[in-house]
């Protein structure tokens, strides 16, 4: 029987920017992410295409500047293999400035006096970009991977949540505790738009990582995710996002998933 051909697909929450061992430098991709891990699970092929930085428009068909470096990448669905057979989705935070938000403002919170000057030029946060936009985005990806294999089962893989209620601010994260329930709104937008998606498109599988993840947020004993540190950039690490653990309990969730559908593994 051939092997599974297993497609990953989306941003840094995918990627695993930090964990080693960095695979591609360009794209912040660890070879022990939530996809690597889960295709030795299922002894499945692997096109692992999920970058740091990637809105849900560089998915579809917007080519993506790298976070730190010039490498220009091609949109991910441009390199996408017609012989997937599953297919796994996690993206749309950088759509609507979710994880970027929470890192630049632990930073101005070090800024002091010039935290007023430097959110003057930094422009409004994004939130034009609600559920009902998530959605459409998601509905354009789901729909041009439908067109390219059309018999690949597609998994809509939420982000772990990141703040919950253990998460103490100023003590856990250098944020306010309007800033920090801020975000965990901007959480829920996000889930909405991944709810929305799976509903609307017959097949689509929902993985509801963020009630899974309830109690492994930062500030918690068995966190899932990377708190915030000044020097983390130094060692290729980006505050607020899964760690190892984090991608191994999103492995072990997909493999339980697919191991009950009709895929044989």
């Amino acid at each position: 029987m051939a092997k599974l051909h297993l497609v990953a697909l989306g941003s840094s929450f995918a990627a695993g920017p930090g964990i080693e061992p960095i695979i591609n430098k360009a794209a912040m991709r660890s070879g022990r992410n939530y996809a690597h891990q889960l295709a030795e699970k299922l002894n499945a092929e692997l096109t692992d295409l999920t970058t740091s930085g990637a809105t849900l428009l560089n998915v579809l068909d917007t080519p993506q500047q790298t976070v730190f470096s010039n490498t220009v990448l091609k949109p991910q669905l441009e390199q996408f293999p017609a012989n997937a057979d599953i297919v796994t989705i996690t993206a749309g935070g950088n759509d609507m400035g979710y994880s970027g938000g929470q890192t630049i403002d632990s930073y101005l919170s070090y800024a002091g006096p010039l935290n007023g000057f430097i959110n003057k030029y930094r422009g409004p946060p994004i939130t034009d970009v609600d559920a009902n936009e998530l959605n459409r985005r998601f509905c354009a990806v789901i729909d041009r991977i439908t067109s390219i294999a059309p018999t690949a089962k597609i998994y809509l893989v939420e982000y772990p949540a990141v703040f919950g209620d253990a998460t103490t601010p100023g003590q856990d994260v250098p944020l306010t505790a309007e800033q920090v329930s801020y975000y965990r709104e901007r959480a829920q937008v996000l889930n909405a738009g991944y709810a929305k998606a799976a509903a609307v498109r017959p097949g689509v599988d929902l993985v509801p990582v963020s009630k899974a993840s309830e109690g492994h947020e930062v500030g918690t004993a068995e966190t899932w995710m990377l708190g915030f540190g000044l020097v983390m950039p130094c060692y290729g690490q980006v505050p607020y996002h899964p760690n190892l653990a984090g991608h191994t309990a999103v492995a072990d969730m997909l493999y339980e998933r697919i191991k009950a559908s009709n895929h044989s593994v």
